[in-house]
């Protein structure tokens, strides 16, 4: 009976050097990844402000509709859009998209009339900007923005918002300088 006590020890103690190999590793696994997480947790703030950026982007914004009237005459276009009002908004744009509809938008509309600076940083998609007075005019139209490009596009003139439309829609639709866009932002603005 003695030899199997002692053999039974003998195989508790491999037993239990075992587990504390294991338990040793383990806890060497999670230190040195706590090691590295502290490390890299200077690093790790911009990444996680990306990933608090990024993550918006398949969200919407506040929806509402507008509608472009031509200043020659003929039908008038309707716009389902989004609108971009705070920063957080207008920094993100439409970033990330990969389609946006003829018929779609986003509206990043400004207090005040001032010279207004735009580009395609992490767009995916051509846009045309369209550069809008206080009173709802168009000042200026950009075709076709090319995507991903950091050039910086200038509205030209004093503007109090910018329409992004899908890349090409204005020319499909006909829409011009001088047509006068219908939002409740603009002066005279009728919808």
């Amino acid at each position: 009976m003695e030899s199997q006590r002692g053999c039974r020890r003998v195989i508790d103690a491999g037993i239990m050097t075992s587990a504390l190999k294991n338990f040793t590793k383990g806890a060497a696994v999670c230190v040195a990844l706590f090691i590295v997480a502290m490390a890299l947790t200077p690093a790790m703030v911009p990444m996680n402000g990306l990933f608090q950026f990024v993550m918006p982007a398949q969200a919407k914004m506040r929806q509402d509709k507008l509608s472009i009237e031509p200043s020659a005459g003929g039908p008038r276009h309707d716009f389902d859009i989004e609108v971009a009002s705070s920063e957080q908004e207008k920094e993100l744009g439409l970033m990330y998209r990969t389609t946006l509809a003829d018929s779609q938008g986003m509206l990043f509309p400004y207090p005040t009339e001032r010279s207004i600076s735009m580009w395609m940083h992490n767009t995916y998609i051509p846009l045309d900007m369209v550069f809008i007075r206080s009173d709802g005019t168009i000042a200026r139209i950009e075709e076709r923005a090319e995507p991903l490009s950091d050039r910086i596009i200038s509205s030209g003139s004093s503007v109090a918002a910018v329409l992004e439309l899908a890349g090409g829609a204005t020319a499909r639709l006909g829409i011009k300088p001088g047509d006068k866009v219908r939002y409740s932002l603009f002066k005279n603005a009728t919808r």
